[in-house]
């Protein structure tokens, strides 16, 4: 396994108490990172904490990502504790169960976009301008295939996903000069709990999905860990504004 060496740096994950957000923090932590830990779940952040150890390079802050003000107070308290932010990744998201459009409601609509998109934009507006008044940032949005190919009975994910990765290629060029570098990831479905249970609640729409893999499997939580990590590091240095497909050969573009 590649190890990177983050020591001394300041990491915030947003949707970092479980699933993804959680591992790839504890990467991150493994490998010598400060890690600013931010979740709605407060039980599931102390859980969180807990797995990672207690200690001055954990902190963990319950913010909505959906609310202005609540993550502009965590920045700032992040910032009061630690100086700096170096890594920003945004991994907050929901989906919703699939629907024809008659039946999409708008409040699924409206939550959907507001956490995986809005959500998004709020964080790198808080955040962003502190990394690039010290010229140095990682910035790594989590997008999709689905963003790429607009998935039936999904419109909300994808829309939202296409639009966290067009706003990753706006945000890149903004700050391309002032040394934050702001990436994307796009992977497919991912071998999860909840995708096990998808599997159980919808086998035929589950086996479809597998089908568009070429590889033929699910992608595994660790790889997409891997792939921010590198994207979060110093070694990643002229790569910015793009989409990196997780994909095992789905993507097409």
């Amino acid at each position: 396994m590649i190890q990177y060496d983050f020591s001394g740096q300041t990491a915030i994950i947003t949707g970092a108490a479980s699933g993804v957000g959680l591992h790839t923090a504890r990467r991150l932590h493994d490998s010598g990172a400060r890690i600013s830990l931010w979740d709605i779940d407060a039980a599931a952040l102390s859980r969180a904490a807990q797995e990672l150890g207690s200690g001055d390079r954990v902190d963990t802050r319950v913010v909505d990502v959906c609310q202005k003000e609540s993550i502009l107070v965590a920045t700032r308290e992040v910032l009061k504790r630690w100086a700096r932010i170096d890594i920003l990744i945004n991994n907050a998201g929901i989906i919703r169960p699939p629907s024809v459009l008659a039946e999409v409601s708008l409040k699924d609509w409206q939550d959907v976009l507001d956490i995986n998109l809005t959500g998004t934009f709020l964080c790198c507006q808080a955040v962003i301008p502190h990394m690039a008044e010290v010229g140095y940032g990682r910035v790594v949005n989590i997008g999709s295939t689905s963003g790429k190919e607009g998935n039936p009975f999904t419109p909300a994910y994808s829309a939202a996903k296409a639009g966290v990765m067009a706003m990753t290629k706006s945000l890149a060029k903004e700050f391309a000069k002032q040394g934050v570098l702001v990436n994307c990831v796009a992977p497919t479905v991912l071998d999860t709990p909840m995708t096990r249970r998808n599997i159980e609640i919808a086998p035929e729409r589950t086996q479809k999905l597998l089908e568009k893999i070429p590889m033929g499997r699910f992608g595994q939580v660790d790889e997409l860990a891997t792939m921010l990590l590198w994207l979060s590091s110093s070694e990643c240095s002229f790569s910015t504004g793009a989409v990196f497909d997780l994909s095992g050969g789905r993507a097409t573009y």
